[in-house]
């Protein structure tokens, strides 16, 4: 475990957090990857997992982004070395258990992509958000796939062509963020959820994200069929017994 990703197992919640403040806590590949095996090894010890960032950001995108070199690298090396980035995007909706991200300050590109992908994301009414690819001379399909099942198109074209910096409200309207705090209360917020989340019945916290990650993508019928399958099969279980107070 590297010192730029830092892990605290607090009873059934993995608190991680991405530790460069001093450089915005811009992400490396490396810290990609490390990201990415957190999440998927997070549901052997936790019920969900909270990510934030160290200091007065979230995260300021990629470590060493910035306008693309005049000798562009081939293909398959630019695939190569872009994979620990869709691997990091895939973790999040690979995870069994939900990940909710803690945003406050600037959250750009990459940064932005994450927040977006926690399955519940609060932030700081002083949050920013940006996706600033296409003022780099970037191809932006990389950001936009974090997006794709996550906000509107109208939301989307608007993120990636604007480039625009939007503020916290705008990005809860857009579906990137799930509700919007004084930057005072943000960790009063952070409480309040897991707090709810941890009286919540342990068998049906992944069962939630199950069928979210499921049924969003399925014909009605076959998304009413699992809805069946799962109320039935979680419900009946011993553990939801055991957890009824």
């Amino acid at each position: 475990m590297s010192k730029d990703i830092l892990t605290q197992q607090d009873g059934a919640i993995l608190r991680v957090t991405i530790n460069r403040p001093e450089s915005g806590n811009g992400m490396s590949n490396d810290m990609a990857v490390e990201l990415a095996g957190i999440f998927d090894a997070a549901a052997s010890t936790s019920q969900f997992v909270v990510l934030r960032g160290a200091g007065k950001d979230f995260c300021i995108g990629r470590a060493g982004m910035g306008p693309q070199p005049a000798t562009q690298p081939e293909a398959l090396d630019l695939r190569r070395s872009n994979e620990p980035v869709f691997q990091c995007y895939g973790s999040f909706r690979r995870s069994t258990i939900p990940i909710i991200g803690v945003v406050q300050g600037r959250a750009i590109g990459f940064g932005c992509a994450l927040a977006a992908l926690c399955d519940i994301t609060i932030a700081a009414d002083t949050a920013k958000f940006q996706f600033p690819e296409m003022g780099h001379n970037i191809m932006p399909t990389m950001a936009m796939s974090a997006l794709v099942d996550r906000v509107p198109r109208k939301a989307l074209m608007y993120l990636i062509y604007s480039a625009a910096i939007v503020d916290a409200e705008r990005a809860l309207t857009f579906g990137m963020v799930s509700e919007v705090v004084p930057e005072a209360q943000l960790d009063a917020a952070v409480k309040t959820l897991c707090d709810a989340m941890l009286k919540a019945p342990a068998a049906a916290t992944p069962a939630v994200k199950e069928y979210v990650r499921n049924a969003l993508t399925m014909d009605i019928s076959s998304a009413v069929d699992l809805a069946r399958n799962l109320h039935s099969v979680i419900n009946s279980s011993s553990e939801m017994r055991h957890d009824k107070h």
